[in-house]
């Protein structure tokens, strides 16, 4: 038996002054697999739409978190109150060193529906094009408004990330649905969905190349790469990368939707690349877990998630620009994190851990492994966020150009040596 939460405001009640006047709008309700009902109006797409509910404390960057590929299946209930006033801006921009086709985190919105207590009808900012409901709707994505967002964090605050249902025009009248009908997303290999089907390459003029597996990654990854002056290919995220790897000078790890068991194929691939080679490998988010997967280390699902650009997390060890002993406020999207255990694979340490709920936010190969591999649940690219870890990019691609002078250095020495050791061909006179 499930408690029935009915909560219903009074549609449009106050008058903000970012409301453009009255608009056509279907009512709409949020049902949750745990039973409680939020009723409000609709914005964005006229359809309904399974998911599984979360919240994010962000208060900016609504357009980059809706776009964010981890948030793939989900419905994102904001708690900030007010969501869309500065708009949406066109979202193009050139294939360049300085940029990778979109403003944005990709090209559309990557969320199943948003849950907002008061949707901005009117925007203001120089570079938007469009409102948050006419963005929704251009992409076929439903939104609620006129709920108390409050309510609903408190709720997947205590009782964790919930699976839930927004409910537009005629579908919100009806009946919540029952426990079963419920889709749940972590069923399905999300990733699989996201990632790129083929390789392409940005900046192709780079001084260091870098090979990236797409498990669902944010743009900005990709623009903090190439602005630092990388070659980057994307491979798809179960591309069989040590067949090509001595053509990349390092390899990358992408963010990504979903449970990380459902990576376990690049995870196995991935093991055997971290125990043939020996050049600068970095990974965020799922692939931070994919990471340490193939280190075996296991993965689970957190009760609540992080979700923000709020997050603290303590440094354990130094590594390029991060010192031990320093707290850095970070930007996350997770729901899945890696075991703390004791011990550690051989070879591997702990890099970082969260101080609000001590889970695993970071893991690094040890000094004595010889190797240099990082891995970070939190996302140093931010957008939007704090920058406090930004510079783990150049910390990355100076490891991988020093990587590379190094090898061409014993390159060099090497043909010297092999043509000091050459013997020598007379030739005589009459030959000549």
């Amino acid at each position: 038996m499930f408690l029935r939460t009915v909560t219903r405001l009074p549609l449009l009640s106050r008058n903000f002054a970012t409301h453009a006047g009255s608009v056509a709008a279907l009512p709409a309700a949020m049902h949750l697999k745990t039973g409680q009902s939020f009723f409000g109006r609709s914005f964005g797409a006229p359809r309904s739409v399974f998911g599984e509910t979360v919240f994010s404390t962000s208060i900016t960057s609504y357009t980059e978190s809706m776009t964010d590929p981890s948030y793939r299946g989900q419905i994102l209930v904001f708690t900030t109150p007010l969501i869309g006033n500065y708009g949406v801006p066109k979202n193009t921009a050139p294939f360049d060193s300085q940029d990778v086709g979109v403003i944005l985190e990709s090209k559309g919105i990557q969320c199943s529906g948003v849950v907002v207590c008061d949707v901005a009808e009117k925007f203001s900012h120089y570079s938007a094009v469009e409102s948050l409901s006419s963005w929704c709707q251009r992409h076929d994505v439903p939104g609620i408004t006129g709920v108390d967002t409050r309510a609903i964090t408190r709720l997947l605050r205590d009782q964790g990330t919930t699976l839930g249902r927004l409910a537009i025009g005629p579908d919100a009248e009806l009946p919540a649905p029952q426990p079963e009908e419920y889709w749940d997303p972590s069923v399905e290999n999300l990733v699989a969905q996201i990632s790129a089907t083929e390789p392409y390459t940005l900046n192709p003029g780079g001084d260091v190349k870098i090979a990236v597996l797409d498990f669902g990654a944010k743009a900005n990854i990709l623009r903090a790469l190439v602005r630092r002056g990388a070659s980057v290919t994307v491979l798809p995220w179960n591309f069989e990368f040590n067949t090509i790897r001595d053509q990349y000078d390092g390899l990358f790890l992408t963010n990504g939707p979903g449970d990380p068991q459902h990576c376990m194929e690049a995870a196995l691939k991935l093991r055997t690349t971290l125990e043939q080679w020996n050049k600068p490998i970095f990974g965020i988010c799922m692939g931070h877990q994919v990471i340490g997967m193939a280190a075996g280390l296991d993965a689970y699902r957190m009760t609540f998630g992080n979700r923000g650009h709020n997050q603290p997390v303590l440094a354990l060890a130094s590594a390029g620009s991060i010192r031990a002993g320093r707290v850095y406020v970070t930007s996350q999207n997770h729901q899945y994190a890696l075991k703390l255990q004791d011990p550690f694979p051989q070879g591997w340490e702990p890099f970082f851990i969260n101080c609000n709920d001590s889970s695993v936010e970071g893991i690094k190969s040890t000094a004595e492994s010889g190797k240099k591999v990082w891995g970070v649940q939190f996302h140093p690219e931010s957008a939007g966020g704090p920058l406090d870890t930004i510079e783990m990019f150049t910390d990355f691609l100076q490891e991988c150009r020093a990587h590379k002078a190094e090898a061409a250095g014993e390159k060099v020495s090497h043909t010297m040596e092999t043509a000091k050791a050459a013997p020598r061909v007379a030739v005589s006179s009459a030959s000549a």
